[in-house]
């Protein structure tokens, strides 16, 4: 049915592209002109809510969660969009599936949120990885609550984060190994990772779009096939999730 719902919508304008994740769908217009790719959007919600209450989906569309957002270099926002007769909020910053996307798409607000969540687990975990337990035990305690909040939906954000981004989001794994080895503040952190066989997050995460991918492309759904291409033109700087491959290693240990 989700399927079915994604062809229908798509067919209702040629010009747009929609992501669907059960009842959460986010549409995405381009142009030149920040005025011409708000006027497709607002053809959407023009459409959306009737289409619905003509095929009894019994869903509906909440006004109140809706928001949009404008990338790009033009800073110049288009006239406010209306959604049923209700103002739709112009945000520099929206959250769709639990990840924050912001105007200049450097996924800033996403690593402050991501480690915010991991600080808030690693302070209630802090009296068993301090504790006296078997080091593989803590591993894997951190692997579990910690690094799966760090890089949770990761293969479709990191890519686009700065070197400065990364930077902060490596330096929480290394918080909390210094933490399980019980090491000194004089201890590297390569020494470590590496005495506790632990990769850097950039290493697991190319790790996981590897497999991602290659699933993926080898799987029998050929909708899945080719999932988030690389792109040929430049995007002034920007990675795809595709780049993670690039220089990833053949070692799966996780």
């Amino acid at each position: 049915m989700t399927y079915l719902l994604c062809v229908i919508i798509s067919s209702l304008e040629d010009d747009l592209m929609m992501a669907l994740y059960a009842d959460d769908s986010a549409y995405f217009a381009s142009s030149r002109s920040a005025d011409l790719a708000a006027k497709r959007i607002y053809r959407v919600f023009d459409l959306l809510p009737e289409w619905l209450d003509k095929c009894k989906w019994r869903m509906a569309v909440s006004d109140s969660k809706t928001d949009v957002l404008l990338t790009g270099s033009q800073r110049i926002t288009p006239d406010q969009l209306r959604l049923k007769g209700q103002a739709v909020k112009w945000k520099t910053c929206v959250r769709y599936l639990d990840v924050h996307i912001d105007r200049s798409m450097r996924m800033v607000p996403q690593v402050d949120y991501v480690i915010q969540m991991s600080l808030a687990a690693r302070a209630k975990l802090r009296p068993i990885l301090a504790a006296r337990l078997p080091i593989r035990i803590k591993i894997g305690i951190y692997k579990c609550y910690i690094r799966s909040r760090l890089t949770y939906g990761a293969l479709a954000w990191y890519a686009l984060c700065s070197e400065l981004q990364c930077q902060r989001f490596q330096a929480q794994q290394n918080i909390a190994l210094h933490m399980i080895a019980g090491a000194g503040c004089n201890v590297k952190n390569d020494v470590i990772a590496r005495d506790l066989k632990v990769e850097t997050l950039e290493e697991f995460i190319k790790m996981l779009a590897r497999r991602a991918f290659s699933r993926a492309d080898a799987g029998p759904y050929t909708s899945l096939h080719n999932l988030a291409p690389q792109c040929d033109r430049s995007l002034k700087g920007y990675q795809l999730p595709r780049d993670l491959l690039s220089n990833s290693s053949n070692d799966d240990k996780v």
